[in-house]
């Protein structure tokens, strides 16, 4: 895939969507691309993780069982899984299975503090839309608790 087409791919997830065009020129460049066929493991719950991965092509099953059975959730085209490997040291907390061919592009956490620190008005859009996603998440959790209660 052309370096123009990972860029484009990249702007098309929230996450990266407010990054000025130099940073994601420079992510797409510098990340990995692995290429799966349907059933390769791109990892297993409780493996350390160190990265994060936009999906390109194909679809990931995500699921608590390493034998792929029963997926919580498919990640397609644009997802962005393991988002927090690339902020934090953490463990994986789902095994991620190729449900068919696939391709996606490994965003270590390294390059992605590299993105951060050189590019910081991304980084604080960033930060605002973190802390949007948060505040929804909150206010979700205490209506829930409400309603409960």
């Amino acid at each position: 895939m052309a370096l123009d087409d990972d860029v484009r791919n990249l702007a098309r997830n929230a996450t990266f969507a407010e990054f000025e065009p130099e940073a994601l020129r420079l992510l797409a460049f510098s990340a990995e691309t692995h290429i799966l066929r349907a059933g390769d493991v791109l990892f297993r719950r409780g493996d350390s993780a160190d990265s994060g991965y936009i999906v390109l092509s194909g679809s990931i099953a995500l699921t608590a069982q390493d034998d792929g059975s029963a997926a919580e959730r498919i990640a397609g085209p644009q997802s962005l899984i393991g988002d927090l490997a690339m902020i934090a040291e953490t463990q994986r907390q789902a095994t991620a299975i190729a449900r068919e061919p696939s391709s996606v592009l490994k965003i270590s956490r390294t390059l992605f503090h590299r993105i951060l620190r050189e590019f910081p008005q991304s980084a604080e859009r960033l930060r605002r839309q973190m802390a949007k996603s948060l505040q929804s998440f909150v206010g979700d959790l205490l209506r829930s608790q409400a309603l409960k209660g």
